[in-house]
């Protein structure tokens, strides 16, 4: 249908459709269009990765394109991303670390402010720089990519962009977000595990490899132990607001059966985790992703 539409339409001078045979995942797949780009020595100065359930508004890549050649240090820079209504939606974040994740766990604002934990969303009017910004919407600098390799083919879904931006800023790249170029994001449509309204995480169980890919992200940015530190410090903030929810009769929401699924799929990291599987544009491209050939 793609395929048709670009030929109806007129669109190959412009358009190009690279079917792929298996689904190998976000990394996987935008991987191979970057080399593929590469292999023909198309390889473009600036790249937009842009998600299957976001629509780019008139002169939002404009504006991220315009920063990145204002900024040199720029490794990538990150759209605002809105509902259909013009309410914005969480664009630009903190890392995830272990105090975070003990306090998402916990949820509560007395360990938040004892802890000195600061919201992972932030939100701002102004252009600047951050820790790392969504994929659903991102221009990445070519070069910046070519110093630290692309996206890790150990992830099929989530995580992979908050790792590769860690590998960015580790270089000495920025990452900056800029809210002046706004992007319609339906979101969770894609994987329907959050509400497209507000961006929370339905009441069902989250997916095995987003705990996965979490597990993954911990491992490779501080190892396995460190892995499983960051898990067990979920956990036990998780048990603490299940206490607090009995005594103040608090209702059950988010997702369902988070820490028998995070014990199961996401508390133990394997060695596979904490080897890099990142191509260069030069790579041969692999015919499955990494995490196809590694039990998890």
């Amino acid at each position: 249908m793609i395929a048709r539409h670009i030929s109806d339409g007129g669109d190959e001078e412009w358009a190009e459709l690279l079917p792929l045979p298996i689904n190998g995942g976000f990394a996987f797949a935008n991987n191979r269009a970057l080399m593929t780009l590469a292999a023909k020595g198309e390889v473009p100065d600036l790249i937009a990765l842009i998600n299957p359930d976001a629509r780019v508004t008139p002169g939002a890549l404009e504006s991220l394109a315009a920063l990145l050649r204002r900024e040199p240090l720029a490794g990538a820079a990150g759209a605002q991303l809105i509902h259909e209504d013009g309410r914005t939606q969480g664009s630009a974040f903190r890392f995830p670390s272990l105090r975070g994740e003990f306090c998402r766990g916990a949820r509560t604002g007395f360990i938040d402010r004892l802890l000195g934990q600061s919201p992972p969303r932030i939100d701002a009017e102004e252009a600047g720089e951050v820790p790392w910004v969504t994929g659903a919407a991102v221009m990445f600098r070519t070069s910046a990519l070519g110093s630290v390799r692309l996206f890790d083919e150990g992830f099929f879904l989530y995580f992979e962009e908050t790792e590769l931006m860690w590998r960015l800023r580790r270089a000495g790249w920025q990452i900056w977000h800029e809210p002046a170029a706004r992007v319609v994001h339906a979101g969770g449509a894609a994987t329907r595990i959050r509400d497209p309204d507000t961006g929370l995480p339905l009441p069902q169980r989250m997916p095995r490899y987003w705990y996965e890919s979490r597990r993954r992200y911990f491992a490779l940015v501080g190892g396995r132990a460190y892995a499983l530190l960051v898990g067990l410090a979920w956990l036990f903030g998780y048990l603490l607001w299940q206490a607090r929810r009995v005594v103040t009769r608090a209702p059950i929401d988010g997702p369902s059966r988070p820490a028998a699924d995070l014990v199961a799929y996401g508390l133990w990291p394997k060695a596979h985790d904490v080897a890099l599987a990142a191509p260069d544009f030069a790579t041969a491209p692999a015919e499955a992703p990494v995490w196809m050939m590694h039990p998890s």
